[in-house]
């Protein structure tokens, strides 16, 4: 049986300080881009459209939920992702193959009896995770 996944007060305040800096950073390079560059609301317009598929895939429900889980565990098998998420598992099939393709995640079959299937994350996964802690954390307070 798996433990829950929780952060500890001690924690959490680390966190909660990290990113404060982080997003006064963000705004900061924001605004300092956005002042020399001349930047146009169509060269915006072209950015965001830019990142559409990004957004499509993380945005999705269960995306980062799946992710951040992974990230807290290193690695998982699949019914302990379900089981911690409480999600069906078709549904956690599908997001899994998803972000599988999208490279925000590896997955690794060990064959067996019984056959084992573990999920890990990828560079590309990991930063996603850290860059969404913010957006995850801000719209629970």
């Amino acid at each position: 049986m798996s433990a829950p996944i929780t952060l500890s007060a001690e924690f959490r305040k680390i966190v909660e300080s990290r990113m404060d800096q982080f997003l006064r950073g963000v705004a900061e390079t924001f605004n300092a881009i956005i002042e020399k560059q001349n930047i146009t609301p169509e060269d915006l317009t072209t950015e965001l459209e830019s990142l559409q598929d990004t957004f499509n895939v993380v945005f999705q429900k269960w995306s980062l939920e799946i992710l951040y889980t992974i990230m807290l565990r290193d690695t998982i098998g699949f019914g302990e992702v379900k089981k911690i998420l409480g999600v069906n598992s078709r549904t956690l099939s599908d997001k899994l193959k998803m972000l599988q393709t999208h490279g925000y995640i590896n997955r690794n079959v060990t064959a067996g009896p019984p056959l084992r299937v573990e999920y890990s994350l990828t560079s590309k996964g990991k930063d996603t995770v850290l860059l969404a802690m913010p957006l995850l954390y801000y719209s629970f307070r």
